[in-house]
């Protein structure tokens, strides 16, 4: 019992170790005076002349970022104007377009991941479209998307939707084609119909690879919206870190960052659970 709680405790304090130790060399740099270098002429006109030349913010140390988060943790849904709002509005604003943009493309693409993996037809005639779409950035679609939609929150929905389609589509279809033949067979033999054959036999035998897809959909999500915002503006996590640039508010930036990753984490955590409880072991 003893050498099972060590165990299970070891990869825990493995991890505060880590974190220890990135968070001392973090300190320790920050505290060092910045040598002066050579500006790049393309950086100092991106952030001005006179934060490249030394009036530029230092890195923030570990306890000013600390400090910063503390900070958004206590009010973190004040609203002060445009440019001005609480990382917790951000936040929801971007989870609220991904799971929008996430849950259209499951609507189209596990209906079409079915038809797909159950008939080789479809399967051939569709493939070479998902072939040549499949590897397109999802950004590249933001062009036009604006100047279809015209509309800055609604093109970030349809290109998370783009970015979430492919691997729910690509694992659907595969979960279906690759369910047991003698499960089909039995089915046929007790003379199941097509409807009812894939709701009680194929969906659960394919639910598992279904949700691996939805799981790798939702961490692609994440991931585009931020460089979306950034683009498109107005709201968003992407938009705050994009702001806090333009302000030169690194700990802020770096603030997004981790409120980023538990977010991401987050979404994984779930889907990874709920896709345990459609597993099975034959």
């Amino acid at each position: 019992m003893r050498n099972l709680s060590k165990k299970s405790w070891a990869p825990f304090a493995l991890s505060l170790l880590i974190f220890a130790v990135v968070i001392g060399i973090w300190a320790i740099a920050t505290q060092k005076e910045q040598a002066e270098l050579a500006v790049d002429p393309e950086y100092a006109a991106l952030v001005g002349n006179a934060a490249a030349t030394g009036g530029q913010t230092p890195m923030p140390s570990p306890a000013e970022v600390g400090a910063k988060i503390w900070s958004h943790v206590m009010d973190p849904f004040y609203d002060r104007g445009t440019n001005d709002k609480g990382i917790g509005i951000q936040l929801a604003h971007s989870i609220g377009r991904v799971l929008m943009g996430f849950g259209l493309a499951a609507l189209v693409a596990i209906p079409l991941g079915f038809l797909i993996g159950m008939s080789p037809l479809v399967y051939k005639a569709l493939d070479p479209f998902i072939q040549i779409l499949k590897p397109v950035s999802p950004l590249a679609w933001m062009p036009l998307a604006l100047y279809t939609i015209k509309d800055s929150s609604t093109s970030a929905v349809f290109v998370i939707f783009i970015c979430s389609i492919w691997p729910m589509l690509v694992n659907t279809a595969f979960g279906v084609a690759s369910v047991r033949r003698d499960w089909l067979n039995v089915a046929k033999t007790l003379e199941v119909g097509a409807l009812r054959t894939a709701f009680q036999v194929v969906l659960p035998a394919a639910a598992p690879t279904i949700m691996t897809g939805m799981r790798i959909s939702v961490g692609i999500a994440w991931l585009v919206i931020v460089a979306a915002e950034m683009l498109v503006g107005g709201t968003g996590i992407g938009y705050f870190v994009w702001n806090e640039w333009n302000n030169l508010s690194i700990a802020n930036i770096i603030t997004a960052i981790v409120f980023i990753g538990l977010i991401g984490m987050l979404l994984d955590t779930l889907l990874g659970r709920a896709a345990r409880l459609v597993s099975y072991k034959e």
